[in-house]
Formats: C-alpha cells, sequence, structure tokens
C-alpha cells in the first residue's frame, strides 16, 4: 500500500487527512489506551469509530484490517522507511508510537525493557482476567450458577491487583516515569467502574492502586483520551 486511501478499510471509513495516523476504535479500556498514548505523545492523527457490533468488527473492510475483528487498529501513512504500516493489538500499538515519538518508553535501554514487561504484564494477564471477572459479573456469565468460574477470576484479579499496589509503594508509575506501561494499565482499573466489580476485587483494601488511578485520570491527555472516538449515540 502507498497510501492510508488504498487499505480498503478507507471505503468504509474514510481518512479525511490521509497524511496523520488513522485510528479505528471505540471508548473501550483496549481502545482508549491508543488514544491517550496519541494525545500523550502528541502525534497528530485523526479517528474512526468502530462499534463492538458485528456489523462494525466483522465487516470485510475491518477485517481487512484486523483479521482478528478486534479494536484498536491505526495505520500510520509514515511508517518506517517512509512507507504506511497497519498494526492491531494495543500492546503493539503502544510500543510502536512510543519508538515513533522518542516518548514515555524509558530514558534507556534497560528501561524500555522495563515498561514493555509491565505492557506485557497488563496484555497477558490483568486485562484478560478483569475483564472475565467483569463477564461473570455484569454480563450473561452472571447468569451461571456455578460459582467457580466467577470464583476464578475474583481470586486472580485480586492477585493481579496486589501486585501492582506493592510495586507502586515507593514510587508514583509502574515503571518508575510515566510511561505507556501505566497508559496499558490504568484503564483497565477504572474499568472496574463500569463492571462493578470494585468491592469484589478488594479495591478498597488496597493502599496504592487508587490514589495511583487518581494521578492517572488528572492528566489532561487521559482526560481527552478516554472520550476518543466519542461513544456511539444511543
Amino acid at each position: 500500500m502507498s497510501s492510508v486511501t488504498d487499505f480498503p478499510i478507507n471505503t468504509r471509513w474514510p481518512a479525511e487527512d490521509p497524511s496523520v495516523i488513522q485510528l479505528y476504535s471505540s471508548p473501550t479500556p483496549n481502545g482508549v489506551k491508543v488514544s491517550i498514548a496519541l494525545e500523550e505523545m502528541g502525534l497528530a492523527y485523526e479517528t474512526h469509530l468502530v462499534t463492538l457490533s458485528d456489523s462494525d468488527v466483522k465487516s470485510a473492510e475491518f477485517l481487512s484490517l484486523n483479521p482478528n475483528n478486534k479494536i484498536p487498529a491505526i495505520i500510520d501513512p509514515n511508517g518506517p522507511g517512509g512507507a504506511p504500516i497497519a498494526l492491531w493489538e494495543s500492546g503493539a500499538i503502544l510500543i510502536y508510537l512510543g519508538e515513533k515519538s522518542g516518548q514515555l518508553l524509558g530514558a534507556s535501554a534497560a528501561d524500555k525493557y522495563q515498561v514493555i514487561k509491565w505492557v506485557m504484564f497488563q496484555m497477558g494477564g490483568l486485562g484478560p482476567m478483569l475483564g472475565q471477572l467483569g463477564y461473570f459479573s455484569k454480563f450473561a456469565g452472571a447468569e451461571i450458577e456455578d460459582p467457580r468460574p466467577k470464583a476464578r477470576y475474583v481470586a486472580e484479579a485480586k492477585r493481579l491487583l496486589a501486585v501492582l499496589d506493592g510495586e507502586l509503594a515507593d514510587r508514583n508509575w509502574i515503571a518508575g516515569d510515566y510511561s505507556i506501561a501505566d497508559i496499558a494499565i490504568a484503564p483497565w482499573l477504572k474499568a472496574l467502574d463500569y463492571y462493578g466489580t470494585k468491592d469484589v476485587a478488594g479495591w478498597s483494601e488496597l493502599k496504592n492502586l487508587p490514589a495511583y488511578l487518581d494521578r492517572f485520570l488528572a492528566r489532561a491527555a487521559v482526560q481527552k483520551g478516554l472520550l476518543t472516538p466519542p461513544p456511539p449515540e444511543v
């Protein structure tokens, strides 16, 4: 592909300014990671609301960009070597944007891998486990009478939150300086409110995470990114 307009997704979600990063997303915990990062880094971009309905994420146009039918995804018209690059998976996008901008990825090579470590912690553990806890608390899983599935995710959520709480005992941000690791982690902590799982996850018993989340949510770029793209009208 030589330009953004050559990508098939452009036929359904056309770019107004093909010279800037195109973000295809919804305001979910995974989706807002990328909009927050773009705001924090000051990178030019435009957004396209892709809802979680099958008519959007399983459409031929979206699948042409992400065959895994999940938001977020991006096209950067100015990728490596000056050629366009399409990416999906929020963690991969965060790392890419950090390297592109030279921001929020640590001050040294050693710092970079500490940041990436915590991004992987969120991608492989925190996000999936809190998401499953939400499913068994708020959505269809809540109708399952067998208590064992929900009990498993309650226990794992508490364990993962305790890991984070301990790490934040002597620092403001999870990898030292504010980074894409915080951008990956904190939206999932905020999601506990949406899922109604703060109490069951023992949020009030944590010493450091509540203040950490407050610090994150106070950032201007975070406040804008959390609403980008705007949620669909009901």
